[in-house]
């Protein structure tokens, strides 16, 4: 059942979660893009039920889709597709529920997530295992063989190509299963426990409040909460707790699901009750994946009872909540907004156990009501709502001892710097407010902040009133109480430069400080810590290591090694530090053995090893159960929100052990504040909102002692009035005594591969240096002409830069720089092109300023633009300290270098620093330019193309009428520049094309920037090295190397061997017990199907063109031809071996994250090439012969001028289309379009395929250039209306035809003159060997005696003999054609020619970018038409399917169970028959008579099938044609596995028959028949792999037992009969010759079966039926009976007769 969905969703609900601080590793943030959903259903198996009529229903989000139902089988077969899109939420489900007539067979849930995280993001040709949530004492429901993939934007889903099919039919280890998860699942149950809530935001207007208060008089919370818990497709919520801030639940809902599960998240979210509709107040994801652990000592998900704290939006309410979706956890959240006190547990559930469903939890008496409607109908879920009665205090025990004790905190902070505040925020006073939790929110915060701690602290019987006094003994006094400073004094921004402010807090420095009660759980943010320290030091460990390959495995890179060594020491601190988690014991061991064992030469593999390490070490430091909130600085203007920046309460957490303390803990950091929610997405989110240095401290307020003690020194505090006195009282700001006077020197050299910003894709960027509050631009280019890679060669010089503290700390730790790169616009704003940031070296007064530290090293940053990457900036910055000396400036370092006065008194970069230049020649190849667009809606008539680099170029000639050929005349140019030594400083040259129009004007049509010219440097070969010889001397090892089948095996004739047959030799090898194929048999098909099983066999590395030299592999492989499963430009790296395709891209890039693709931007190609050398070159290479000065580096190309080409396109077949009609189909034909010509093969389409096999070849004539894009479409026919586009493929036929690779004509694996395998190439091997032999000035080629051909001193050999019609000839073409298929090994010249070949292509649309809509396989010839004409086209239309005949002779059955009851008797017997079908066939089953009353279960019929059908034996297939419905315009071709079922049934007057029983036997593929019915057994079904398999297409006849089974209650697999049975296979022709009659008619009539009397009814003859019960019954019994009966007269006699033979004897008479 092909039945492919696609969901797809508009609007932005779709991110998975974003990265933030719960993100799952390997999800993805879709940004404001939709992911799509495709899912395929092919078939399903083993389905658990008797002959029902399956469907198959997919749910994703809230869309459903059903596939067409099919009768009667339990292996139903599809073939449909209905494309459709719907919404998709986060977290998605796909439940295929097998419906059959409304009962649920089985069904399967997975996460979308768990999809994405695959490989390509897809599960391919996997088996679905389908469970039955309501029945959990059964094991699996059967298997659906599915795909599933999720595509995000941009993303390319690419289908793996199908090997082996049989590979798939083995269910077990194809499992739709991510890695790691077990097969055999368990049944388990998830207990979610909701005890309470805290910290509610208000979720109503006050005003409402208001009028209630004076109506009524009271005044009440407005929020009406209440729980609801989603996972895997299951919904259930708690009560509703009316009017409460602080909602009490103790409730707890269950879920029912298989374990491990596949929806790897639990979805928990407090929600406002309300009339019109209920709102997220915030939403927590519970990943389970961090709760529980797998190995040894691992265990179930085990959570809590912990509090979890949600973030969402802010929390004054609006009835129209912009940030709502943050609440419901899309994106980050920007403020706190409640806790929740929740547990979870898991419990296996042990299915065998009678009373599984009345498991409860010994915690609290309970009673049960069902989940509210919400639980929607269908999703089976059974979630019970547990609702504890009576007094809510019988959880507070556990409560007070779970959660930890209540802790007093104190979080102190600093601004040391506010700068680069946006100037669209206006000039009002701006302040900065810090919250954590609700602690510290002035605006919004929490209606009673201080009644809190009355509730979770201390007994719960301290009064308030002493909450509300002092609680810190240490402050002394009544009047000395510590109250919160949350937010600093607003104070008037100044400017800085035209897009930014900045405060001038400069020596005076405000200080926040918050006092917050929470449980003491600061063990698991330590233990978070010291991982996060473990993956740090690894990480700087690795970046040594990785320095390794740069210095060429030189010295330096292992030191970093060592360094890396003592991060693992870290490991195994961390293990004794007692995480309480065994994973990380584990780790500690893992990562001392992997320190072992690296080796030099196992780096590669180990780094690979270290990078998953790293991975799982970030995944453990995320710690689930939270406990303190994230601390959030909001900047405030005039009292609105406008910026936020969230702090992880772990990184600021202090501890009095090192490793535990958080990385920024009593640091000063840098923080960017952003927008909240949406409004940080796009454009906007680019900008800064505000850059602030930052000092924050948290911890226990006891441990507060040093908490100033990371500030840099030199600082007096300001205190509150009150504290003055008091030593221990926190600063309300600090007053700077100390001060730095610096000059910062920024050398800006140049940036390169920028954003494109104006609309011709070029920028003008000039780039804006910060520095605490100063600012300096740097000039726009150079040259003055727009690019993307600006040369700014310019140094920034910043005077009087004032740093606080101590000068050595300055030292190790100066500011950041910001660079912000932009584009001048003549008019209007600066547009924002990227950013990045760096930090400079500092030298201090009494340092030197000499090497190694000075003068400091040009170094690339990344530039980025939002997330994305955005090009890269080179610069050195240098901070040096002014000394205080009566000299001061004058003292520094000089600025040598004059000013530059022609660009103004601008300073370039000193001598020291700017990179050493040296002469270089760049020679550029002008070949053409292709598809260029109008510009301005004018055609581009007379282009143009300049070369810039580094400020030096050359133009092209004008093509003087572009429509008419589009080639340039003069082919090579070149211009001199200087260019720095070291390679990875090069600038990048800039190709632009201008289209030269009337009056002198020029439009720039478009422009490419080649970034790195590294691949273009040529390099004179090293003349010590020896190049040539040394190639010369590898020729040796080839020579007799290839000589050797024929020397001493074989005596040339391998291949005369099948030459004489024409190319082609029977089934060698495995296939020898079929006998040859004989020569008419061959066609270009089974030439394609070896080349297809030999790249099964062959493992694809090897290449395996060399197969027909061989004659010890079997002489089939001769036929085969390469058959590439990808493109043909994949294989050969483009064809740029000489010409190289530039896209030349306009338009700027667009500005959301939906940017324009590049595809849409390129307005055309440029082609051509270019060479980079230092000059001058080597004399020899100028003086070689035949050199061409005009030319350069590019001898021996070929003209450019216009040549006539026949193009022949050849359509093999089209495999996985996307179907394109309501019935999941699709009608393909094959549209070509080059040049002019269109052909559109309209009346030849296929009815109803989704891999239609065209076999076409076309010839259509073109002209290169102006003709040499070709486009292969696929479209879909309709009877009414226009047809379709289901996908298309663009070939560019110029490169392939100029290419050394030679692809216009494959070379075949062996030179024939007739038959299928003809040479296709009008030019002979030979006369192609000679040409490439001139071209590439190669010796030779030189024939000699005994089959030997020597190119370039190597020696090449072969057959030497031909057949023709006069017998056999000799001929050098083999001998030509063994070197041309070992080309590539000729040295200098020498290159791997295009074999022959099939490619196969991906067919894309337009509309539907990135996924693909199938593939087309292909290939294409190309001759000149000035060469003599080719051939006629192969042929290769496809094989008519074989008529075959199958006679099913059904002799006996044995052992049927019986169903019926006598009357009379209570006598078990069956009335059997037995039916059968081939597979696609089921309209024309055919039944056997009845054998009646059969009280054996043994039958009797002698009773003959017949089943026609077409056959494909090259894909083992049964080729059906039939109408789909009576609606069909035409027939649809079907192709199924050939399989016969057999059926046993017991035959009822009255009622329906009963099915008893049923074998299905592959006829490719099946166990042979026992001999006798008692070898006949069960193993036959469930043993096949060890059982061996016969093919009836190769045996023809077989006869023998096969077991019939179905399955009983338990849903075992048992046998309900054994079947005797003969099958005969003939071909059309033979059965025509030898009929017979279907049953038992004539021809060739069966005899009438014995069959025993009492089949007829029994009271026709009751003496006979009677006897025949008594004797088949009780034959036994009465045997025995008599023999007793026998025995008891011999004892009577004996006893009777004994005492007068005594007397006889005792008298002597």
């Amino acid at each position: 059942m092909e039945n492919c969905t696609i969901l797809e969703h508009p609007g932005n609900k779709s991110q998975l979660p974003e990265a933030g601080p719960g993100a799952v590793p390997g999800t993805r943030n879709f940004g404001n893009s939709s992911p799509q959903v495709s899912v395929t259903i092919i078939e399903a198996r083993q389905l658990v039920g008797l002959n029902m009529d399956p469907v198959v229903c997919v749910e994703v989000g809230e869309e459903k889709k059903y596939t067409s139902m099919k009768e009667s089988t339990n292996c139903p077969y599809y073939n449909e597709v209905g494309p459709w899109f719907s919404p998709l939420d986060s977290q998605v489900i796909h439940s295929k529920n097998l419906l059959r007539s409304g009962t649920l067979v089985g069904s399967f849930k997975m996460d979308v997530g768990t999809v994405y995280t695959q490989p390509e993001h897809q599960f391919y040709h996997k088996w679905a295992i389908l469970s039955d949530p309501e029945d959990l004492t059964a094991s699996l429901k059967g298997y659906l063989k599915c795909d599933i993939a999720v595509v995000g934007k941009g993303d390319n889903i690419k289908t793996p190509h199908k090997a082996n099919e049989t590979d798939e039919d083995d269910i077990e280890g194809n499992l739709l299963l991510p890695d790691g998860v077990p097969p055999e699942r368990q049944w388990a149950r998830f207990y979610i426990k909701i005890y309470r809530a805290e910290g509610l935001p208000r979720m109503n207007t006050s005003i409402m409040a208001n009028v209630k208060k004076a109506l009524i008089g009271e005044n009440k919370d407005l929020v009406d909460p209440y729980v609801q818990v989603a996972f895997a497709g299951q919904k259930g919520k708690t009560s509703i707790q009316k009017s409460s801030y602080e909602p009490l639940w103790n409730e707890q809902i269950i879920f029912t699901e298989m374990f491990p599960p596949l929806c790897k998240r639990i979805k928990v979210q407090i929600r406002d009750s309300d009339k019109v509709n209920d709102v997220a107040i915030g939403t927590h994801f519970i990943d389970l994946r961090k709760i529980s652990n797998e190995g040894d000592k691992g265990f179930l998900p085990t959570f809590g009872p912990a509090w979890v704290n949600m973030y969402g939006s802010t929390r004054n309410y609006t009835l129209m909540d912009e940030h709502q979706e943050l609440n419901e956890g899309l994106g980050e959240g920007v403020s706190f907004r409640a806790r929740l006190l929740l547990g979870l547990a898991v419990e296996i559930l042990d299915t065998t156990n009678p009373e599984i469903n009345s498991s409860t939890e010994g915690c609290f008496s309970m009673w049960e009501i069902h989940a509210d409607s919400d639980s929607s109908p269908n999703s089976s879920c059974s979630a019970h709502i547990l609702m504890e009665m009576g007094v809510r205090t019988l959880l507070v025990p556990l409560e007070m001892n779970c959660s930890g004790k209540m802790e007093e905190f104190f979080l102190f902070g600093a601004f040391l710097e506010a700068t680069m505040i946006d100037r669209k925020i206006g000039d009002k006073p701006i302040n900065f407010e810090v919250t954590i939790g609700n602690y510290g929110n002035q605006v919004d915060g929490s209606s009673k902040p201080l009644l809190r701690r009355k509730k979770e602290g201390g007994d719960g019987d301290e009064e308030e009133s002493e909450l509300l006094q002092n609680s810190s003994e240490d402050e002394g006094g009544e009047d000395g109480e510590l109250v919160s400073v949350s937010s600093s004094q607003p104070m008037k921004p100044l400017v800085t430069d035209r897009n930014y402010f900045h405060l001038p807090y400069l020596e005076k420095k405000p200080c926040i400080y918050i006092r917050s009660w929470w449980q003491d759980q600061r063990r698991r943010l330590y233990n978070a810590n010291i991982m996060d320290k473990i993956a740090d030091k690894l990480v700087r460990g690795r970046q040594g290591w990785t320095g390794m390959d740069r210095d060429g495995g030189g010295g330096q890179g292992w030191t970093g090694r060592d360094r890396g060594g003592q991060g693992w020491s870290g490991v195994d601190r961390g293990g004794q530090g007692g995480t309480g988690v065994d994973r990380d014991e584990n780790m500690a061991q893992q990562a001392t053995a992997l320190r072992s064992q690296v080796k030099r030469n196992t780096m590669k593999d180990k780094l690979k090893l270290v990078q998953n390490f790293l991975q799982k070490l970030r995944f453990l430091a995320d710690e689930p159960q939270h406990t303190i909130p994230d601390v959030f600085i909001w900047m405030m203007s005039n009292n609105k929100r406008i910026a936020y920046a969230r702090i992880p309460s772990k990184d600021i957490l202090y501890s009095i052990v090192d490793e535990e303390m958080g990385k920024d803990c009593a640091k000063v950091k840098t923080v960017f504040l952003k927008l909240p929610g949406k409004r940080g997405f796009g454009p906007a989110g680019w900008t800064v909102q505000a850059k602030m240095e930052i000092y924050l401290w948290l911890g226990l307020n006891k441990q507060r002692k040093d908490y100033l003690s990371g500030l840099p020194c030199g600082f007096e505090e300001k205190k509150v009035p009150r504290g003055q006195n008091l030593p221990s009282f926190p600063p309300i700001s600090l007053l700077y005594t100390k001060k730095q006077v610096f000059q910062l020197r920024a050398h800006m050299y140049q940036a390169r591969s920028l954003f494109a910003a104006d609309s011709s894709g070029l920028s003008d960027p000039f780039a804006r240096v910060f520095f605490i509050s100063q600012s300096q631009c740097t000039e726009v280019n150079i040259s003055g002409m727009q690019t993307l890679c600006p040369t700014w060669d310019q140094l920034l010089v910043f005077d009087n830069v004032e740093l606080y503290g101590e000068a050595h700390e300055m030292r190790d730790d100066p500011p950041i720089i910001v660079i912000e790169i932009y584009d001048q616009d003549t008019v209007g704003k600066a547009d924002f092109m990227g950013r990045t940031f760096a930090k400079p070296v500092v030298k201090m007064s009494d340092e030197q300023y000499c090497p190694p530290r000075f003068p400091p090293q040009l170094e690339y940053y990344q530039i980025y633009r939002g997330n994305a990457t955005a090009g890269d900036l080179l610069a050195a910055f240098e901070l040096l300290q002014v000394p205080i000396g009566p000299g001061g400036k004058s003292d520094l370092p000089p600025i040598d270098g004059p000013t530059d006065m022609d660009r103004g008194p601008i300073l370039p970069v000193p001598l020291g620093i700017r990179p050493v230049l040296s002469r270089y020649r760049v020679e550029i190849l002008f070949w053409g330019l292709r598809d260029l667009k109008r510009v301005n809606l004018a055609q581009v008539d007379r282009p143009r193309v300049d070369i810039e680099c580094a400020g030096k170029g050359v133009q092209s000639a004008l093509i003087q009428n572009y429509k008419k050929n589009p080639n340039f005349s003069t082919l090579v140019k070149w211009f001199e520049v200087d260019l720095p030594e070291n390679e990875l400083l090069h600038p990048p040259l800039n190709i632009r094309v201008v289209d030269c129009r009337a009056f002198g004007r020029y439009t720039l049509v478009g422009s490419h920037t080649v970034s790195s010219l590294r691949k273009f440097i040529y390099r004179p070969p090293d003349k010590k090295a020896q190049h040539w010889n040394m190639a010369g001397t590898r020729t040796g090892t080839w020579g007799p190397g290839l000589g050797h089948p024929w020397g001493e095996e074989g005596g040339g004739m391998g291949c005369e061997d099948h030459e004489m047959k024409g190319g082609g030799g029977g089934g060698g090898g495995e296939e020898a017990e079929e006998e040859e194929p004989d020569e008419s048999m061959l066609d270009w098909w089974s030439k394609y199907f070896a080349s297809i099983e030999t790249m099964k066999e062959v493992v694809l590395t090897t290449p395996f063109d060399h197969l027909c030299f061989y004659p010890k592999f079997p002489p089939f492989n001769s036929l085969s031809s390469q058959v590439f499963n990808k493109e043909l430009e994949a294989e050969f790296d483009n064809f740029e071996d000489w010409l190289h395709t530039f896209n030349l891209l306009r338009g700027k890039i667009g500005d959301n994250d939906d940017n324009a693709t590049e595809e849409e931007r390129i307005v055309g190609r440029f082609k051509g090439s270019m060479c980079v050398y230092k000059v001058p070159l080597p004399d020899d290479i100028t003086k070689e012969a035949g050199y061409d000065p005009t030319f350069g580096m590019f001898q021996g190309i070929p003209s450019n001028d216009p040549i006539n080409v026949l193009v022949r396109v050849y359509i093999v077949r089209a495999t996985d289309l996307h179907p394109a009609d309501i019935n999941g189909k699709a009608d393909p034909y094959i549209a070509i379009k080059l040049g002019k010509t269109d052909i559109k093969d309209k009346e030849n389409y296929i009815s109803k395929q989704l891999n239609p096999v065209f076999g076409k070849s076309f010839d259509i004539e073109a002209t290169f250039p102006m003709e040499s894009m070709l486009t292969v479409a696929v479209y879909d026919w309709d009877l009414v209306g226009t047809d379709d586009l289901i996908g298309e493929t663009k070939i560019d036929l110029e490169n392939r035809f100029y290419s050394k690779h030679r692809a216009t004509c494959g070379v075949s694996q062996t030179y024939s003159i007739h038959g299928y395998n003809t040479w296709r190439d009008p030019m002979k091997p030979s006369q192609i060997l000679s040409k490439l032999c001139k071209e590439g000035k190669v010796d030779g080629p030189h024939f000699g005696p005994g089959g030997r051909v020597k190119v370039a001193n190597r020696v090449f050999t072969g057959p030497t003999e031909i057949e023709d019609e006069n017998g056999m000839k000799p001929t050098d073409e083999h001998l030509a054609l063994a070197v041309l298929r070992h080309w590539e090994d000729i040295p200098r010249a020498g290159c791997r020619l295009v074999p022959e070949h099939v490619e196969t292509r991906p067919l894309l649309n337009p509309d539907k970018p990135g996924i693909e809509q199938g593939r087309l396989e292909m290939w294409v010839d190309m001759f000149p038409m000035d060469m003599p004409a080719p051939g006629p086209a192969i042929d290769i239309s496809p094989r008519k399917p074989k008529k075959y005949e199958l006679r099913v002779i059904v002799w006996n059955t044995d052992e049927v169970i019986l169903e019926d009851d006598d009357y009379f008797t209570g006598e078990k017997s069956s009335d059997i028959f037995v039916r059968g079908w081939l597979k696609g066939q089921q309209e024309d089953k055919q039944d056997t008579d009845v054998h009646y009353h059969s009280l054996t279960g043994e039958g009797n019929f002698n009773w003959r099938y017949i089943f026609p059908f077409d056959y494909l034996m090259a894909e083992e297939k049964i080729v059906i044609s039939k109408k789909e419905s009576m609606f069909s315009w035409d027939e649809t071709e079907y192709k199924i596995p050939a399989r016969l079922t057999l059926q046993v049934w017991d035959a009822d007057h009255f009622s329906a028959d009963d099915f008893l029983g049923a074998i299905e036997l592959d006829l490719n593929r099946f166990p042979r028949g026992a001999k006798t019915s008692k070898q006949c057994s069960l193993e036959m079904v469930t043993n096949e792999a060890e059982l061996p398999m016969i093919s009836i297409f190769k045996q023809k006849r077989v006869k023998g037992w096969w077991p019939f089974v179905a399955r009983d209650e338990n849903d075992e697999l048992e046998i309900t009969g054994k079947v005797e049975a003969e099958l005969h296979l003939l071909t059309a022709e033979e059965a025509e010759k030898s009929p017979a009659g279907l049953a038992r008619n004539e021809p060739d009539p069966l005899e009438k079966p014995n069959r025993p009397d009492t089949s007829f009814i029994w009271f026709l003859n009751p003496l006979k039926s009677i006897k025949y019960l008594i004797c088949t019954r009780y034959k036994w019994l009465i045997i025995k009976i008599v023999l007793a009966l026998l025995l008891l007269i011999m004892v009577a006699l004996f006893l009777y007769s004994m005492p007068g033979y005594m007397v006889k004897k005792l008298l002597g008479a």
